[in-house]
């Protein structure tokens, strides 16, 4: 996709707000993957989402099959093609399972689509109305860095199960939710160099404003680095960090995301829990595999992060971080890859007060990263 040139921004502009877009929340976040039935059986088995919806031939959908699953605020969709010769199948072919759309709450579709292209974005979907006996559903689209979309969402006049051509789950599961609230932010990876490109058209294309910039220094260990911006739209409910990698020693992990994704994409989705130990604890039981820290860890952490309600036995015990910025602290832990490629990845996060995303832990989880890198032979 032929991204265009867009003007600079200087770094005063960057923090300050431009909300035209009044996005209301994230709608849903779509995979494209090889096997929809199954990638929504491991949401729901070891995730703990609740199937909600269908859509494939027994609705009347020839090219697809996807399955809609919630938790809290979360929605997921899962998507796989019946054809080798579509779209879906050759982004599959191409990238493995991966995040293709992220979809935007707003209150006009049509006005997302020509602000946005106005100012700069490729155009992917026009405004559309689809209609059903639920009512009118609506949608637009735009390209992002890769192959990614941002889809707007008005569903204001639609009461159906999600969209028009989907229905209610065949059959009825016995769920376990997890105690995921809501999506925290989603990060992608662009190559290196292309990290402000992105960051601008956030700024100029969105309307977001630059919340937190980490640099080589921040994000480094012995042996690679990589540099991040974080951008939020005006209200601060929907952040997108963006990393680039920076030069190291090895390789580091978004250059082994992007040789394996084959380009850039959705490096990881962050969920928000207000019980990370619970969730952490149920996620673990259930199969989800979480990336370690050692000992020396959590033997520096009373001292570096300060009083917390949490015991750090427990944290030690699953695996969860934790980290305090001058507005309070938050805990965190993350997946290994969830697919059979070193890409796609997810964030279990706890939040006291604290608007950071964990810089004082990033040398000992990239380090953790690195050692999962070694064992695949990609450092």
């Amino acid at each position: 996709m032929a991204i265009k040139d867009l003007p600079q921004t200087d770094a005063r502009s960057m923090t300050e707000e431009a909300d035209f877009l009044q996005i209301r929340a994230i709608d849903h976040v779509e995979f494209w993957v090889g096997n929809a039935m199954q990638a929504a059986h491991f949401y729901r088995t070891a995730w703990g989402f609740r199937p909600v919806a269908y859509s494939g031939l027994e609705t009347g959908v020839r090219d697809r099959a996807s399955y809609v699953l919630e938790q809290g605020h979360i929605r997921l969709v899962v998507s796989a093609p019946y054809h080798p010769d579509s779209e879906m199948a050759a982004h599959h072919l191409m990238h493995g399972d991966g995040v293709k759309v992220i979809a935007m709450r707003v209150d006009d579709v049509e006005s997302a689509y020509r602000e946005t292209t106005m100012r700069g974005a490729v155009g992917a979907q026009p405004p559309m109305e689809f209609k059903d006996e639920h009512g009118a559903f609506r949608t637009s689209a735009i390209h992002i860095y890769g192959d990614t979309l941002i889809k707007f969402v008005d569903r204001d006049d639609y009461n159906g199960p999600f969209a028009p051509g989907y229905r209610p789950p065949r059959s009825e599961f016995r769920v376990e939710p997890a105690g995921l609230l809501e999506i925290d932010h989603i990060v992608g990876n662009v190559q290196l160099g292309k990290m402000n490109y992105w960051v601008n058209f956030f700024h100029q294309v969105m309307g977001f404003r630059q919340l937190i910039h980490f640099d080589d220094k921040d994000i480094s260990t012995e042996y690679s680095a990589l540099m991040s911006k974080v951008m939020q739209n005006g209200d601060g409910r929907v952040k997108f960090p963006i990393n680039e990698p920076a030069e190291g020693r090895r390789k580091s992990q978004i250059e082994e995301y992007l040789d394996y994704y084959y380009g850039p994409g959705v490096q990881h989705i962050a969920l928000r829990t207000d019980d990370i130990v619970t969730s952490v604890r149920q996620l673990h039981d259930s199969g989800v595999e979480f990336l370690r820290v050692p000992h020396s860890y959590y033997e520096m952490l009373p001292d570096r992060v300060g009083s917390i309600n949490e015991p750090v036995e427990a944290l030690e015990d699953l695996g969860i971080l934790a980290d305090r910025d001058d507005e309070g602290y938050l805990l965190q832990i993350f997946t290994k890859p969830v697919q059979d490629r070193p890409t796609v990845f997810f964030e279990v996060i706890e939040r006291h007060g604290s608007r950071g995303f964990g810089k004082g832990n990033f040398k000992a989880l990239f380090e953790a990263i690195e050692r999962e890198q070694a064992l695949r032979g990609n450092l």
